[in-house]
C-alpha cells in the first residue's frame, strides 16, 4: 500500500496549488525538508518543489500565471516563486557530473530517481506528489525514519567526498532525527574529518551553530569529539568542554531557558577572551555575535553574587549566559527590566563641581552605590549624591 503525506496545513496553501496549476502536477514534487517532517509530525516553515521542468520554463509558466519569481540559485537549476503564502524554492531534477568536495558541476535530469541518488541522507529523498500526496521512496527513508537511524544514500564515503560539509550535517541531524548511529556513516566522517578543513569557515560556523541550537546536542558532540571531528573544527574544545556543555544544557532544561547556540558554544572552549575571539573570527561570527561569545567567555565565579548588577553592567543576554554557565539560577531576572541610571553630569557641574574628572568620580561612585543597593529610586540618588559632593 502506498504510503500518502498527512493533510497539514502547508498542504492546503492556495499559492501551492496556483504553482501545481501553473507547473503541472506531474511535472513537480514537494521535496525535502517540508515531506520528512510532515510525516514527523514537526511544524513546517520552508517548502521546497523538484521539477522536471528547466528553469527557462519554470520562470515562463510563472510569468504567465502572475507569479514572481527569483533566480535565487539559477546555475544549479533553482528558481524561488514568491507566492502569498510563502516563497517556495522550485528546483530542477539533476544529477552531479563532476564535485571536488566544496561544489558540484550538475546536468538536468529526467528521472525523479537520478534527483534523489544525488541527496544526502535517505531521508531527505522522499518526494510527495501535489494532488494525491503519495510518497516515492527509492533508498528506503520511510524505513530509516521509522527505525530513527540517519543513513547516507548509497556508499557513505562517497557521498561525503562530493561534499564535505556532509560530515557536519550528518551529526546535526543524527542530533536531531537519530538514536543509535550508524557504523558506516561515523566511520566516513572519521576517516574524512581533514577534508573539513578544505571549507569555508562560515559554512563550517553556520552548521556547528545549527547543531549547538538543537533541544540537546550534547551526545552527538561528544560522538564528533571521539571520532576527530571536533578537534577540526573547533580545536578550542578540549579538555572539559564537552562535560561544560553537557552542565549547561542541565542548567537550561532546569530553567527552562531558551536554546541558545552562543551560549553553548561558550561552554565548549575555555572561558578566555581570546580563544573566544579567534573562535569568532574563525566562524565569521557577526559583531554582535562575536561580542555575545566574548562577554560569556570572560565569566567569572563571582558573577552569580548579584545578577541584577551582572545584567545592568553587561546586558541582558550575557547576564544570562554567564549565569546559566554557571549553573547559577536566573530566576532574579525573570520580569525585571533594567533600570535607567537617571543622574546626568550637568546636575553634578550644577552642584558646584567643577568639569572634568571630578564630575566623572562623583558620576561613578554615585552609580557603584545605587547599583549596590539595588537600584532604588531618584530620592536616594540625590542622597548619595550629596554624600560624595560632601567628600570632596
Amino acid at each position: 500500500m502506498a504510503t500518502l503525506l498527512p493533510d497539514a496545513p502547508w498542504t492546503r496553501r492556495e499559492g501551492l496549488a496556483l504553482l501545481t496549476r501553473t507547473l503541472g502536477a506531474e511535472q513537480i514534487r514537494w521535496v525535502g525538508g517540508a515531506v520528512r517532517d510532515t510525516l514527523l509530525g514537526h511544524e513546517i516553515y520552508d517548502v521546497d518543489c523538484a521539477t522536471r521542468l528547466l528553469p527557462g520554463a519554470v520562470i515562463d509558466r510563472c510569468r504567465e500565471a502572475g507569479i514572481r519569481t527569483v533566480p535565487t540559485g539559477i546555475d544549479h537549476g533553482t528558481i524561488t516563486a514568491v507566492l502569498e503564502d510563502g516563497p517556495v524554492e522550485i528546483t530542477t531534477i539533476r544529477r552531479d557530473v563532476e564535485t571536488d568536495g566544496r561544489r558540484a558541476t550538475i546536468a538536468f535530469a529526467d528521472d525523479w530517481s537520478e534527483d534523489a541518488a544525488r541527496r544526502d541522507f535517505t531521508i531527505n529523498a522522499l518526494y510527495a506528489h501535489p494532488e494525491t500526496r503519495e510518497i516515492s521512496d527509492y533508498f528506503g527513508g520511510l524505513d530509516d525514519m521509522a527505525a530513527h537511524r540517519v543513513r547516507f544514500i548509497g556508499d557513505a564515503e562517497t557521498r561525503i567526498r562530493e561534499d564535505h560539509l556532509r560530515i557536519l550535517r550528518y551529526f546535526r541531524f543524527q542530533a536531531r532525527f537519530g538514536d543509535e548511529i550508524d557504523p558506516e556513516a561515523l566511520a566516513a566522517c572519521a576517516n574524512l574529518a581533514g577534508t573539513l578543513k578544505g571549507l569555508s569557515r562560515e559554512r563550517i560556523g553556520g552548521e556547528m551553530l545549527t547543531l549547538l541550537a538543537l533541544p540537546d546536542p550534547a551526545p552527538t558532540v561528544a560522538i564528533m569529539a571521539q571520532a576527530g571531528v571536533l578537534a577540526v573544527v573547533l580545536p578550542e574544545a578540549r579538555g572539559r568542554g564537552i562535560a561544560s556543555l553537557e552542565r549547561l544544557i542541565a542548567c537550561e532544561q532546569a530553567q527552562g531557558a531558551n536554546f541558545e547556540a552562543l551560549r553553548r558554544l561558550a561552554a565548549l572552549i575555555p572561558p578566555v577572551r581570546s580563544l573566544a575571539e579567534t573562535v569568532a573570527a574563525r566562524f565569521r561570527l557577526s559583531r554582535q555575535q562575536r561580542a555575545r561569545l566574548v562577554c560569556a567567555a570572560e565569566r567569572c565565579d563571582d558573577d552569580n553574587r548579584d545578577p541584577r548588577a551582572l545584567a545592568y553592567r553587561e546586558g541582558m543576554a550575557c547576564a544570562h549566559d554567564r549565569l546559566l554557565l554557571l549553573g547559577a539560577d536566573t530566576a532574579p531576572l525573570d520580569d525585571w527590566d533594567i533600570p535607567n541610571f537617571s543622574l546626568k553630569g550637568g546636575e553634578i557641574v550644577a552642584r558646584g563641581v567643577a568639569a572634568g574628572p571630578s564630575v566623572a568620580r562623583v558620576l561613578q561612585a554615585v552609580e557603584g552605590r545605587w547599583v549596590a543597593e539595588g537600584f532604588p529610586g531618584r530620592q536616594r540618588i540625590d542622597v548619595l549624591l550629596d554624600e560624595e559632593i560632601a567628600r570632596i
